[in-house]
C-alpha cells in the first residue's frame, strides 16, 4: 500500500495488494477500517472514498499526521483482507453448478414474493435484497461466456453474495463483486445509446445497477423496480461502499 498526498488536504492510499490478496479484498479492508476509525474518533476525514483500487481520504487537517496514522494501521488491514480472501477461497470450494452452499435454486424466487421492507440489519455492511426480473437480452449472451445454459446464469446471480466495492459512472451506480475472477464478461462493442433505470448488468469481473437510464456498454441480464438514488435522501445512494446485496428472481 501507497500513501500518496492529494492536494493540501488529501491523501490516496494505492492499494497494491500482495500477490495472494486480490486489490479489491484490500480496498474494502481499507474502506471497512476507515469508517470505523472514523466512527470511533480515530480519524478526521471528510470524505472516505473507496475505488477499484484506490481510497481517497479527503478533508484531513494534517495529512501528514494520517500518514502516520495508516501506516501503523496496514499491518492489521492486510492481515483482515487475507483472512476475508482466504474464507472467500473456502467457501467457493464447496459451490456446485453455481450454487453457493446452503442455497437452493428456489431460494431467490420465495424471497422476492414476498415484498415488504428489502433492507436486512442497517448501518455500514447491511444486507439490501434486489428483486430482479431475469428477463435481459444479453443472458444468452453471458451463458455462452460462462459456458453454460441461461438457468445456470440465474442460479449463479441469485445464490452469489454481493457486495457494493465503489459507485461511480452515475450517481448512485454500484460496482458489485463476489464473482469468480474467471466469469468476468466483456462489454459490449457499441455501446446502447439507452439503457433504462433499474437495468441489472455485468461487465468486466462486476455486476451493477443503473439508477437512471443513461448510455452503456454492459450486459443486461434483467431489471429491478427498486429505487437506487434519491438526491434528497441520507444518504442518496441506496447501495454505498460496503453495503451487502443479494438478488433475488421474481418470477
Amino acid at each position: 500500500m501507497r500513501i500518496r498526498p492529494a492536494g493540501a488536504h488529501a491523501l490516496l492510499l494505492d492499494c497494491t495488494a500482495p500477490a495472494d490478496i486480490p486489490e479489491a479484498a484490500l480496498v474494502e479492508a481499507w474502506r471497512a477500517e476507515l469508517w470505523r476509525r472514523r466512527e470511533q474518533g480515530d480519524l478526521n476525514a471528510v470524505e472516505i472514498v473507496p475505488a477499484a483500487r484506490t481510497v481517497l481520504l479527503d478533508g484531513l487537517p494534517d495529512p501528514s499526521a494520517t500518514a502516520d496514522l495508516l501506516s501503523r494501521w496496514a499491518p492489521a488491514v492486510t492481515a483482515a483482507a487475507a483472512a476475508t480472501e482466504r474464507a472467500g477461497v473456502a467457501a467457493g470450494a464447496t459451490e456446485r453448478d453455481g450454487v453457493a452452499a446452503g442455497a437452493t435454486e428456489d431460494d431467490g424466487v420465495a424471497a422476492g414474493a414476498g415484498g415488504g421492507d428489502t433492507t436486512i440489519g442497517g448501518g455500514h455492511g447491511a444486507e439490501v435484497v434486489v428483486p430482479v426480473e431475469f428477463d435481459g437480452p444479453d443472458l444468452p449472451v453471458v451463458a455462452g461466456h460462462w459456458g453454460v445454459d441461461v438457468s445456470a446464469v440465474l442460479r449463479r446471480l441469485t445464490s452469489t453474495r454481493f457486495r457494493v466495492a465503489f459507485c461511480g459512472f452515475a450517481p448512485g451506480f454500484p460496482y458489485l463483486t463476489g464473482l469468480p475472477a474467471d466469469l468476468a464478461l466483456p462489454r459490449l462493442p457499441t455501446p446502447r445509446p439507452r439503457v433504462p433505470a433499474g437495468s441489472v448488468a455485468l461487465a468486466g469481473p462486476y455486476a451493477g445497477i443503473y439508477p437512471s437510464a443513461s448510455p452503456g456498454g454492459w450486459l443486461l441480464v434483467g431489471r429491478t423496480d427498486l429505487p437506487l438514488f434519491d438526491v434528497d435522501g441520507d444518504p442518496p445512494a441506496r447501495l454505498g461502499p460496503g453495503t451487502r446485496v443479494r438478488m433475488v428472481a421474481t418470477t
